[in-house]
């Protein structure tokens, strides 16, 4: 690890749950848009549905004149319109299959170089090796459909399994299943994992990014609430870092971004994006405070990070916390 985060990855910022209300597609696109284009922090965003061909030529426009890496999510159509790659119902299988290239389509339009898929619902233990490889099968029609299209990559989302999405890939032993069947054909097919789904799969990034190291090509970073039902924020709702009840605060970015470096997800030749995943959810929360929130948690969190490895590197044994304080390292 090195001094500079920009050295090492482009930092990125979901558009669609930064500013909650656009993920129909429809709203202040532009505007808020417009806003993360105009910070010059962020050097990637990830966007979404946008129905108006209109707000798409404008948002290209706003896109190419930022400079930004773009990377389109097709969570955004795929969840509000409850679609299924996995369906056992080849209608509703099929539905999906179309939506996720129109998808396709949009993300030609925004510039976009690498597009995120999103698995079904999982149908349980019995049937789950049926759904992957019913999974499978629509990622190859997905993917050959982008080979048509032009040059386009593809990460598949590892989410929850038990509490929320109710996802297939779901368990990280299950999206490398996924990743071992279509990278030899597919090498532009890759994996994302998102610091947010370790706590609602109840798995640990310890173990779980060594099983996917070959095949992880994107990282999100972002919060979660699993202890408390009650709770506003509770399942995958991406509350903002450090949110009281919530699982994820600095340390814990720290703690990931160490673990992703100790498996060489920073070193693969082209910067990955990593992009934060947070949206205001408790009463009087601004997106605009959310997004500073974010920044000052990727900044600390890489900053204390590089103080670590440079104190393994000098054979030290202590390493600082998310206050600036040392403690003893493991």
């Amino acid at each position: 690890m090195i001094e500079n985060i920009y050295q090492k990855m482009r930092v990125g910022i979901v558009h669609f749950k930064a500013f909650p209300g656009i993920e129909t597609g429809e709203g202040p696109i532009v505007e808020t848009l417009q806003k993360i284009c105009e910070d010059d922090f962020w050097t990637a965003v990830e966007v979404g549905w946008m129905k108006d061909y209109r707000v798409r030529n404008t948002a290209r426009h706003l896109l190419d004149q930022s400079h930004l890496s773009v990377a389109y999510a097709t969570q955004p159509r795929i969840l509000s319109g409850k679609l299924n790659l996995n369906s056992f119902d080849p209608k509703e299988r099929n539905v999906a299959i179309g939506a996720v290239k129109n998808c396709i389509d949009e993300a030609y339009d925004l510039g976009a170089e690498v597009v995120r898929l999103i698995a079904g619902k999982d149908p349980g233990d019995d049937k789950r090796e049926e759904a992957k490889k019913l999974l499978v099968d629509s990622l190859h029609q997905i993917m050959e459909y982008g080979k048509e299209e032009g040059r386009m990559k593809f990460t598949l989302k590892i989410f929850d399994r038990d509490i929320d999405k109710m996802n297939l890939i779901g368990h990280f032993a299950d999206a490398l299943d996924i990743a071992k069947v279509m990278r030899p054909d597919y090498p532009d097919f890759g994996l994302l994992a998102d610091l947010s789904h370790f706590p609602l799969l109840k798995e640990d990034a310890a173990q779980a990014i060594p099983l996917i190291k070959d095949y992880l090509d994107a990282a999100h970073i972002g919060n979660c609430v699993c202890a408390d039902r009650r709770h506003a924020a509770y399942g995958d709702i991406q509350p903002r870092f450090g949110v009281p009840g919530g699982e994820i605060d600095t340390q814990d970015v720290v703690d990931y971004f160490e673990i992703l470096s100790d498996n060489g997800f920073f070193d693969k030749g082209e910067r990955p994006i990593v992009s934060a995943e947070v949206r205001p959810v408790l009463a009087g929360e601004i997106s605009e405070i959310i997004l500073a929130n974010a920044k000052r948690v990727i900044r600390d969190a890489w900053a204390l990070a590089i103080a670590d490895a440079a104190s393994r590197s000098t054979g030290k044994t202590q390493r600082t916390d998310a206050r600036g304080r040392l403690e003893a390292a493991e």
